[in-house]
């Protein structure tokens, strides 16, 4: 007897690339909806939060679809939440971009500006934009960055980095012009990521197929 396919809900809240986040969950063999129904999103076998633009008005825009108390519900019950791009930083508790804005507080701590990163007397750009490495802050086995090369390049655009208060929720870390930031977290269920799967080629395609193993195995479980 065949499984059904697990159930993605992607959290739609108006700012997010989320049809290209959808065309890689269906490469991958994901059932996905685009929603902002609270109930679509708890019936989820997975949730997928995207996001590109403000801290601020994200949240917003999340209270507003009353989003705020479902996305704390769902990352309570146990089953997968994936945070991309903004994504990761509306986890964390607060953010100080454009003044200081309460997150879901699912992931204790704190979004800091990409601070002065320079090459010698000369300072990079910011926002971000294109691609940079991935390093290892600790064993990726068993996690969506399983089997990714240490080094492998993935696509970012930001300006704001994620500080978890608990190190050990790093996964991984990148550097921009001297700055090391954190670029991946993974705690309990939590898996999250600064940068963009779904645009950093077959290396970050490979991360959703991570993501589908992993919930066809907790489905299974379930069975």
């Amino acid at each position: 007897m065949l499984m059904a396919s697990p159930k993605v809900a992607i959290v739609d809240y108006a700012l997010g690339n989320l049809y290209s986040i959808k065309h890689a969950c269906e490469r991958v063999g994901l059932e996905s909806m685009i929603t902002s129904s609270p109930s679509e999103i708890m019936l989820a076998d997975g949730v997928l939060l995207p996001g590109m633009g403000a801290f601020g008005e994200a949240m917003q825009t999340l209270h507003k679809l009353d989003l705020v108390t479902v996305l704390r519900d769902y990352a309570a019950s146990g089953r997968p939440l994936i945070g991309v791009c903004l994504g990761i930083q509306l986890l964390l508790t607060e953010s100080y971009e454009f003044g200081n804005h309460k997150g879901l507080g699912i992931i204790d701590g704190v979004v800091e500006p990409l601070d002065h990163p320079h090459e010698g007397e000369r300072d990079l750009k910011i926002p971000q934009v294109g691609w940079n490495q991935l390093h290892a802050a600790r064993s990726w086995f068993g996690t969506p960055l399983e089997g990714i090369p240490e080094n492998e390049y993935m696509y970012f655009v930001h300006s704001f980095v994620p500080k978890p208060q608990d190190v050990n929720a790093v996964l991984a870390t990148t550097n921009y012009g001297g700055v090391e930031f954190c670029s991946s977290i993974q705690q309990k269920n939590i898996f999250a990521c600064l940068f963009h799967p779904e645009r950093s080629g077959i290396q970050g395609l490979k991360i959703y197929k991570n993501i589908a193993s992993q919930l066809h195995k907790s489905l299974e479980g379930i069975e």
